[in-house]
């Protein structure tokens, strides 16, 4: 590996923290990003990116929001301006959105862009929620070429045209997944018409709609998009659980780089791995309980100063326990206990508890965090699947289609 060059940003590391809902706010972002910060400073002995325009380089990657819907940031939501704030220390700021309606999508790239909101914004076209998929969304909409298209194609010209006055113009990517079913593929029709939008960028999960998160991530199909796409980078996704799978992936398909979600899911620290395996360092951490534990209390900390609310910040981190003790001894109860625990006192009780002298257990707090799941039969609007192309009827059902998805 080596670096990566998306529009006017350079990633020093070709490594990008995938968007998660209700897991990549702010807080998990730092931790990521400080982690690949000394992965960087292990394998290279230099992080500063030197005298560069600000918003352009990424010495360590890109750590990319939680998905934003398009609408609630043209309304100004108070939760969906909360989750675009950023980390004051964050060299790039990378946002993702979502949304069905070109119009609705340009707005919102253009308030990102003209107040100055982001350095890189991200399109989703891979999220597999029912709740989106129902309405036309995430990786159901390849499928409407039309619909597609527009959509980049404003998203790109909102971007360029709300930078002018900059010394750059604002680098505007893609995320998708390979289609509905194997019977719908989309990917490869999805990457040109990208590629000719004039997007900086296409990222590939390498699943269906219909696996979900299931079965294994089919990675021959990102080789084939790299062949399809040749004037800008191709960045692969799925089953990237150590950075020698980073590595293998790369290596097999020639893509350009690597967007990790829920590998890193409980082990911020795999970034540090990442960034250092993208420099030829064979660094990898392999924390005891002891550090484990450093890092929960951490994360619970800006978690409670990111919310405002030490009982809100604790009820975000529950999620994250399960994922952190992977692997290591800890009995049923006590990690029941610490799945509900409400302040950074009961935190800390309930962590001195452990048996922190563990060493690190290998393999078993590594690979798939939670529950992949199995394959699922795909949630679509009504007769999406008999054309390629967007009809009257779907035109007014995508109208109101952001209006029934929440969280930003």
């Amino acid at each position: 590996m080596n670096g990566l060059q998306i529009g006017a940003v350079r990633l020093g590391s070709p490594v990008i923290l995938a968007p998660m809902a209700g897991v990549t706010n702010p807080p998990f972002r730092q931790l990521c990003r400080e982690a690949g910060l000394a992965g960087l400073r292990a394998a290279t002995d230099d992080s500063a990116p030197g005298t560069v325009a600000p918003g352009t380089v990424a010495p360590a990657g890109l750590y990319v929001t939680e998905m934003i819907t398009s609408r609630a940031l043209v309304e100004r939501t108070p939760e969906t301006m909360r989750m675009i704030t950023p980390d004051p220390a964050e060299p790039v700021r990378s946002v993702q959105l979502y949304g069905v309606d070109p119009a609705t999508i340009a707005a919102a790239v253009r308030i990102l862009v003209a107040e100055d909101r982001a350095d890189h914004v991200d399109l989703n076209f891979g999220c597999p929620v029912p709740k989106v998929t129902r309405k036309g969304g995430g990786s159901a909409l390849p499928w409407k070429r039309d619909l597609f298209e527009a959509i980049v194609t404003g998203a790109v010209a909102a971007a360029r045209e709300a930078s002018v006055g900059r010394d750059h113009e604002i680098p505007v990517t893609v995320k998708m997944r390979m289609g509905i079913d194997t019977d719908h593929l989309t990917y490869l029709d999805a990457g040109r018409i990208a590629e000719r939008a004039g997007v900086a960028a296409v990222a590939l999960h390498a699943r269906t709609l219909a696996q979900h998160y299931s079965g294994e991530a089919q990675w021959d199909t990102i080789a084939r998009l790299k062949e399809a796409v040749t004037q800008v980078p191709v960045l692969g996704n799925g089953d990237i659980w150590s950075a020698e799978d980073a590595l293998a992936l790369m290596a097999r398909t020639g893509c350009d780089g690597v967007v990790v979600g829920r590998g890193c899911q409980g082990r911020p620290w795999l970034f540090t791995d990442l960034v250092a395996a993208s420099h030829g360092s064979d660094l990898r951490v392999t924390p005891g309980l002891r550090d484990v534990a450093a890092v929960i209390r951490r994360h619970a900390e800006l978690m409670v100063e990111h919310f405002g609310e030490e009982d809100r910040g604790l009820r975000e981190m529950r999620k994250h326990m399960a994922w952190y003790l992977k692997g290591y001894v800890v009995g049923g109860e006590a990690r029941r206990d610490l799945g509900m625990v409400s302040s950074l006192a009961e935190l800390d009780e309930r962590l001195a508890a452990l048996d922190l002298d563990q060493p690190y257990p290998g393999a078993g707090a590594e690979g798939p965090r939670g529950r992949a799941g199995t394959p699922k039969t795909p949630h679509l609007p009504d007769g999406w699947l008999s054309s390629r192309d967007m009809d009257e009827d779907l035109r007014t059902m995508l109208a109101e289609a952001e209006l029934s998805v929440s969280g930003g």
